[in-house]
């Protein structure tokens, strides 16, 4: 498989994670999500679930089987926080794109791999490790903080960059 069909996330949302819509996840017969969790559902400067992502959540979650929070962060505190909130299960210290914490969230849902979405801001970790295992990969803005400037990520435009030289398009959906 090429770098760029790695890096080409089936859909690109163009905006945060809550507009991934209920009509979406019919739309394409999902069952099952993986979620980042840091600048996907929280910002990195929050610790809490924010209430326009708490309803969010209460819309999609009953069209799903199974929703697993994955993430690289290392804090068992941290992300057990957002998980109990949501009432989920979740690994930390994914080391994605590494797809072994992964395939084990993914496993533990018993579906198969394209009605399971791994949903993530990042090109490099979470798009590249979904698409290694054959998941339905979905591409977001990252979530910001209230009152917090929206900055430039030089990691993201690098990494945007990269995919689109290898042959990625990462036009957002309308």
């Amino acid at each position: 498989m090429s770098w760029g069909a790695l890096l080409q996330p089936d859909l690109v949302l163009g905006k945060t994670v809550v507009s991934l819509s209920p009509q979406m996840i019919s739309k394409y017969q999902l069952e099952g999500l993986i979620l980042d969790v840091d600048d996907t559902l929280i910002s990195t400067r929050t610790r809490e679930v924010s209430p326009e992502v708490m309803h969010w959540f209460e819309q999609v979650r009953p069209l799903l089987k199974h929703v697993w929070l994955v993430s690289n962060n290392i804090s068992d505190a941290r992300i057990g926080a957002v998980a109990n909130t949501l009432s989920v299960p979740y690994i930390i210290s994914a080391a994605k794109p590494s797809r072994r914490k992964l395939r084990r969230a993914w496993e533990s849902m018993n579906l198969d791999a394209g009605r399971v979405a791994m949903v993530g801001d990042r090109l490099f970790t979470d798009v590249l490790a979904g698409n290694r295992l054959g998941l339905f990969t979905v591409l977001v803005k990252p979530m910001f903080a209230p009152g917090q400037t929206v900055g430039r990520y030089p990691v993201h435009a690098f990494e945007v960059w990269f995919s689109e030289m290898m042959g990625a398009s990462l036009e957002a959906e309308s």
